[in-house]
């Protein structure tokens, strides 16, 4: 339970440190403002968490044996298919939007267009992975660390996760493709 509690608290720091990489990054796209040290202080406590999350959470999903069966019942456990789709989904596109800069620059000195517009859905989809990802499972770390147990509670917590992540996904998008666009494909 202790390795759970751990992850908990790292998938709620991860989640919190994703709204701020978020937010600069939308703020330095939309503004077309680029800062080396500003990335690096948004970005690497995210990816430092985001790593120590995934391996505490695969280690819970293959060592302890009460890791959830989700294929049991797949309708009353969307969430965790969810949860653990989008976490494997998020590492290979996670690789590519590391990347996504210099093989769009790459690309756009080739006039290879096509592969411009194929990183900008590969970079929306990364962009849907990990918002649905902290979106089915912000609340859950609240429950694994006990502090929240009410049904209403939980509910109302979910509903506002879920705008939060919706709002921080469309706006990433919107910013980010419109800056690619831009920088890209004028």
């Amino acid at each position: 339970m202790k390795l759970k509690k751990i992850n908990a608290l790292l998938g709620l720091l991860s989640a919190l440190f994703m709204l701020t990489h978020i937010a600069y990054s939308t703020f330095a796209y939309l503004t077309m403002y680029y800062n080396p040290v500003l990335k690096t202080v948004f970005s690497l406590p995210f990816i430092i968490l985001v790593c120590l999350h995934a391996v505490c959470g695969m280690s819970i999903l293959f060592i302890q044996r009460d890791s959830l069966r989700a294929d049991l019942y797949p309708k009353q456990n969307m969430r965790t298919i969810l949860q653990r789709i989008s976490a494997a989904l998020i590492f290979p596109l996670l690789i590519l939007h590391l990347k996504t800069f210099s093989l769009m620059q790459a690309s756009a000195e080739k006039g290879l267009k096509i592969f411009i517009f194929l990183l900008i859905l590969a970079e929306i989809l990364f962009f849907a992975v990990v918002t649905t990802h902290v979106a089915v499972s912000f609340t859950g770390g609240f429950v694994t660390l006990g502090l929240l147990s009410s049904d209403k509670v939980k509910k109302a917590t979910d509903k506002t996760v879920y705008i939060i992540c919706t709002l921080a996904f469309a706006f990433s998008v919107f910013a980010v493709v419109k800056g690619q666009l831009i920088m890209f494909l004028h």
